[in-house]
């Protein structure tokens, strides 16, 4: 159940008003003329259903409200109402559409690229940096979840459905100044590691697992990308947070990231070439995913 607060102009009052009442799912509506201050106009809040939010919501931006007024959406967690209850009860109904205006918004406050954003991947970056100096899998699977690097991929991928090249354009700029600064500061540290002789006598000996395993993509590679790909359109759409993070977990960006930086340390350029390859193939082909699968979703829902 989402609720909506409008703020409308007066001369479209009676038009929005007349459509809330003819529109299936809302209920709960209040009008208040002239309640509303910068913008002016009066203010109207009512409540939908998930599944008939897209809809009501086109309706209102039809009507200019998004342009001429204002559209807040808020999720509520629980709606008490004798009305809603029986109509949960009268059918049996499937997991409701994404409410798009949602997904967007979720989508764009990720793309929020703060310099929070770029210490993260750092940080991220030296955490797998030791993942692999160490062969902690442990390690590396702590720096695929703090990397936020899922998210410029995602609006990467948005902004190419919305043809928005100024979306794509930022994506892009923020995965190649993030990941090149994670790649500089690994490749750093990992010459201050060298030279201060503490590298681990496994790493020197060639016995590097968790390396080994992020620099050689393979088949596999492709499929694990693709699959977390399409896991993480679902999640954002659902809102599902908890699986998302799963997909944090499932890329190899961060860890590849941190592997091109230690191997060039080491002068290891065969581990450097693999790894240079393995973020390149994991974020293009999350990219492409992201864009077909919403591309795909909004084909689906506005079919059924």
């Amino acid at each position: 159940m989402l609720h909506v607060r409008a703020v409308s102009p007066a001369s479209l009052r009676p038009e929005v008003v007349s459509r809330l009442v003819s529109a299936r799912g809302v209920a709960n509506i209040v009008v208040q003329p002239a309640a509303a201050r910068r913008p002016d106009g009066d203010a109207i809040s009512f409540d939908v259903h998930d599944d008939d939010a897209n809809p009501v919501l086109g309706e209102l931006r039809e009507l200019g409200l998004d342009r001429d007024g204002a559209i807040t959406i808020i999720h509520l967690d629980a709606a008490l109402s004798a009305s809603a209850s029986r109509r949960d009860r009268r059918v049996l109904r499937p997991e409701g559409a994404p409410v798009w205006e949602l997904v967007a918004a979720r989508i764009e406050s990720g793309a929020d690229y703060a310099p929070s954003f770029y210490l993260l991947l750092v940080l991220a970056g030296l955490i797998g940096a030791v993942g692999i100096l160490t062969n902690s899998s442990i390690l590396v699977v702590g720096a695929m979840v703090v990397g936020p690097e899922y998210a410029a991929i995602i609006a990467t991928a948005y902004g190419m459905t919305r043809r928005d090249r100024h979306a794509v354009t930022a994506g892009v700029a923020a995965l190649s100044a993030g990941l090149g600064m994670a790649i500089a500061t690994t490749f750093l540290f990992g010459l201050v590691i060298r030279a201060s002789g503490v590298t681990p006598e496994p790493f020197l000996g060639g016995v590097r697992p968790v390396a080994t395993f992020i620099n050689s993509p393979d088949v596999f590679s492709v499929i694990v990308a693709v699959l977390a790909g399409v896991v993480g359109v679902v999640s954002l759409t659902e809102a599902k947070a908890s699986t998302l993070i799963g997909v944090f977990i499932s890329v190899t960006t961060i860890p590849a990231a941190a592997s091109i930086g230690i191997s060039v340390a080491y002068s290891l350029w065969h581990d450097a070439a693999g790894s240079v390859l393995q973020l390149l193939l994991n974020v293009v082909v999350l990219v492409a995913v992201g864009y077909a699968g919403l591309t795909l979703q909004r084909k689906i829902w506005r079919r059924s």
